[in-house]
């Protein structure tokens, strides 16, 4: 029983670095070559396993009989070339050509072909990202989703702190007189400025008689 939650990615084929590529295309197609086609399975097999679709199986086979029929072919003939009529060699040499032109031509159209759709191989380090959900997946995740939004976005109402009856409200305290000091000392400097002043006079007096 399947739950709401993601399902695990499969994991994908890293692809090969390019010179990796070239080096097997090159091999390949020189042993098909060098065999005079008697090998040509070898590319076809390699392109079944990497593209995994039954029409590139079903050419494996198709070239795995051409290759047995022409060496059972080969077999046949007279090791004597002067002894192989006209007929036979032509026909042994368009089975060998045309083997060879197909296989090596559709082996390399595909492979390349292949490799182009699943685009430029990504550096090391690079973060995968991760893949959307299936539309099976999206419409079991949503009813689910759409049931916890509201729990989760739904505001929660402010308390509201109510006075108390009990307890008297505070009155701020009042600020206290300012000091009359103040007033006190400047009115004894008024007196004895005054005092000085008239001292001042009377000695002026005196020394004027």
């Amino acid at each position: 029983m399947h739950g709401y939650g993601p399902m695990p990615q499969q994991p994908t084929t890293p692809r090969p670095s390019p010179a990796t590529l070239t080096t097997v295309r090159v091999i390949l197609v020189a042993l098909t070559v060098l065999s005079c086609g008697l090998l040509g399975w070898a590319p076809m097999l390699r392109l079944a396993i990497v593209t995994r679709r039954p029409r590139d199986w079903f050419l494996l086979v198709v070239v795995l009989a051409l290759n047995i029929g022409l060496f059972a072919f080969i077999m046949a003939t007279p090791d004597d070339p002067d002894q192989m009529s006209d007929a036979a060699a032509l026909f042994m040499m368009l089975w060998i050509l045309g083997l060879l032109a197909g296989v090596i031509t559709y082996y390399l159209y595909a492979e390349i072909r292949h490799y182009n759709a699943l685009g430029a191989p990504a550096p090391y380090g690079t973060p995968v990202h991760p893949v959307p959900p299936l539309p099976y997946q999206q419409q079991h995740l949503a009813p689910h989703q759409q049931h916890q939004q509201p729990q989760q976005h739904q505001p929660q109402p402010q308390q509201h702190q109510q006075p108390n009856p009990y307890t008297a409200p505070t009155t701020p305290p009042t600020p206290a007189p300012a000091p009359r000091r103040l007033d006190q000392v400047r009115a004894e400097l008024d007196e004895l400025s005054d005092y000085l002043r008239k001292e001042n006079n009377d000695s002026r007096d005196g020394e004027g008689r």
